[in-house]
């Protein structure tokens, strides 16, 4: 068993107390919710395909344990810059060190410092600002209107990048996530660096129309019927790395559906689970715990509720790790 299965034996074996017992107990969560037929909604938040969390949630969805994502603009974007600049990278492992001086030395070197990662300005984010910049005034000239995850999923689906690719693309997340035609909901993706670069092209007048990028109150409305359609036969869990709109966005869509359409016979989230750093008594909403999520409708009083107070890039590639049985 152990050879077989090394990582989830580890697991197991060693993390019986505290937020290692919380994370086991989450992870065999996740399989009950999904060995009973029921989905899962992964969210996004932070800077996790910087982190290349792409390498375990690809193989998430693959393997069909994930059936929609919501995620930030910036997360979205940046598993295309890691699939096609990966080589470019440059790690800080001393980031703590930099002095004000060096961080303008980064700078003047386009390099977008994440942390203890330098995203490279020139190979990743202008390289993919004319591809999708053609994608978008095509869309503008003929009227059309797509979501951003959409603009990505053509241009993915053309191949129009696969001669750039600098990481094995099964490696990349949104690659899986455009081939297995994965619904995606991108909230606020305005607060992104391609949203500002749509900005820029709307007021020089490359992109005509502002709407040709549909906006975050259509992805609610997609969100609402993808979720009423899935859960005909079926519930749907909530898995939320980190916090913030990737994750208080798509879980109001069941008290907006309650409250606000009188559609009561829809469900609640069947499943929740948070890996969050955020403390409550800050009064922050991303670190709440589950029972307060019942007063606002989003969840049952019976619903399973977990939250793993810890690091999103250690814990979630060892939640998906033990659900995928490595």
């Amino acid at each position: 068993m152990l050879n077989d299965r090394p990582i989830s034996s580890f697991i197991r074996k060693h993390y019986r107390h505290f937020n290692a017992a919380a994370l086991v107990d989450a992870a065999e969560g996740y399989n009950r919710h999904l060995a009973g037929g029921g989905k899962m909604l992964v969210t996004l938040a932070g800077a996790m395909s910087t982190a290349e969390l792409g390498i375990s949630l690809a193989e998430m969805i693959r393997q069909g344990k994930i059936h929609a994502i919501c995620c930030t603009g910036a997360n979205l974007e940046e598993d295309v810059f890691n699939l096609v600049a990966h080589d470019h990278y440059e790690r800080v492992p001393h980031y703590r060190q930099l002095t004000p001086h060096d961080e303008k030395a980064l700078l003047d070197r386009h390099m977008n410092r994440v942390t203890d990662t330098c995203i490279p300005e020139m190979e990743a984010m202008r390289r993919i600002e004319d591809v999708v910049l053609a994608e978008w005034v095509r869309a503008d000239q003929s009227g059309e209107r797509l979501f951003p995850h959409e603009f990505f999923y053509r241009i993915l689906r053309s191949g129009a990048l696969k001669g750039s690719y600098q990481i094995d693309p099964k490696d990349s997340w949104l690659l899986a996530a455009a081939e297995a035609n994965l619904p995606m909901i991108v909230p606020g993706w305005e607060d992104s660096t391609l949203g500002n670069m749509f900005a820029g092209h709307v007021i020089t007048r490359d992109v005509k129309n502002v709407h040709t990028v549909r906006s975050g109150i259509e992805y609610m409305i997609y969100l609402a019927d993808w979720y009423q359609r899935a859960t005909r036969d079926s519930t749907i869990g909530f898995f939320q790395i980190g916090g913030g709109i990737a994750g208080d966005f798509p879980i109001c869509v069941v008290p907006m559906l309650h409250q606000d359409l009188r559609r009561t016979d829809v469900p609640l989230w069947a499943y929740f689970c948070q890996i969050s750093d955020s403390t409550t008594s800050y009064g922050s909403y991303s670190g709440a715990v589950p029972g307060e999520k019942i007063t606002w409708g989003k969840l049952g009083v019976d619903t399973p509720g977990y939250i793993i107070e810890s690091d999103a890039t250690i814990v979630a590639p060892l939640v998906f790790a033990y659900v995928l049985g490595w």
